[in-house]
């Protein structure tokens, strides 16, 4: 499991980046609360695509079952498989693209609204 964060650059392209959630709470068991407005949960096909695109909105994606390549405007990607988080935060600027490996469930959680 691996959580990563998508984010606009100063060149106005989307980057990624591995990051640690930090757990302060409960021992070091918990992370702190963020307000979540909904959650919906889309069923990717096999072999889908989807071309550059910024993030709607803040918002994490939780790779359930399915597994997606997340494409970068500098030609460099990532894999998020089931289990991985990731955190859209580029919600600005030329965006990423998304290759679905293996088509199943993602959920969808808008952070901070």
């Amino acid at each position: 499991m691996k959580f990563v964060r998508v984010y606009t650059g100063d060149d106005n392209e989307s980057h990624v980046e591995p990051y640690e959630p930090d757990f302060p709470e409960r021992d070091g068991t918990r992370t702190l609360v963020e307000t979540a407005t909904n959650v919906s949960f889309i069923k990717r096909p096999d072999g889908g695509f989807i071309d550059y695109h910024p993030a709607p909105r803040l918002q994490y994606v939780l790779y359930l079952t399915a597994s997606v390549e997340i494409g970068l405007g500098d030609g460099s990607s990532i894999l998020m498989e089931r289990g991985d988080v990731l955190r859209a935060e580029d919600t600005t600027g030329h965006g990423h693209t998304s290759t679905i490996r293996e088509g199943g469930i993602c959920a969808f959680v808008p952070i901070g609204e």
